[in-house]
């Protein structure tokens, strides 16, 4: 499945060759992307990306999440996608990453704009939350220009690297919000 956000940017349904992609963006970028991603520390060769691709690819149809790479010119940015999602209450969670030479130019803000349009209207959920480190300004500018809500700081929420506790601020976007900001 592809999900056009624009005449430059497709977000790309996971799929198991994406692994060198995602391997080769982290093993470049590891200082700029290990400040915030915990994982990057983790992923140490192909298999890791191998394997965590693998997961998402053939996980059970009660744990399916969709993932996809974001593309842009048809080239890998980063991931994006739903996490922990409560099908039985209607929400999900999208976290996302993006390589540094594609930040600041709105990528992920469309991004997670079309994910939420996939989200309610597709797949029915009524809710949801991005979860961002309080110190990590351009991530959780994001939400704020979707018009989501913050609800509020889960504190030491997330293990970063150097085994440091950083607190999250936790925003929300209802389809009842969504349905109102897209009549406007």
């Amino acid at each position: 499945m592809t999900i056009k956000v624009d005449n430059d940017i497709e977000l790309k349904q996971l799929e198991q060759s994406d692994a060198v992609d995602i391997f080769k963006t982290i093993d470049n970028q590891r200082e700029y992307l290990g400040k915030w991603l915990p994982f990057v520390e983790f992923t140490k060769e192909i298999s890791d990306s191998d394997s965590f691709v693998a997961s998402v690819v053939n996980a059970p149809e009660d744990r399916f999440e969709y993932v996809f790479t974001i593309r842009k010119g048809g080239e890998f940015a980063g991931l994006i996608g739903f996490k922990d999602t409560d099908r039985l209450n209607k929400k999900t969670e999208i976290g996302y990453w993006l390589s540094e030479k594609y930040q600041k130019q709105g990528i992920v803000t469309r991004s997670v704009d079309k994910l939420c349009d996939f989200a309610f209207n597709t797949l029915g959920l009524n809710r949801v939350q991005i979860k961002c480190a309080v110190g990590n300004i351009p991530s959780k500018n994001i939400p704020k220009r979707l018009g989501f809500k913050l609800e509020g700081i889960e504190r030491q929420g997330e293990l970063l690297t150097g085994n440091v506790f950083t607190d999250l601020e936790i925003y929300s976007k209802l389809k009842s919000d969504y349905s109102i900001a897209n009549k406007q």
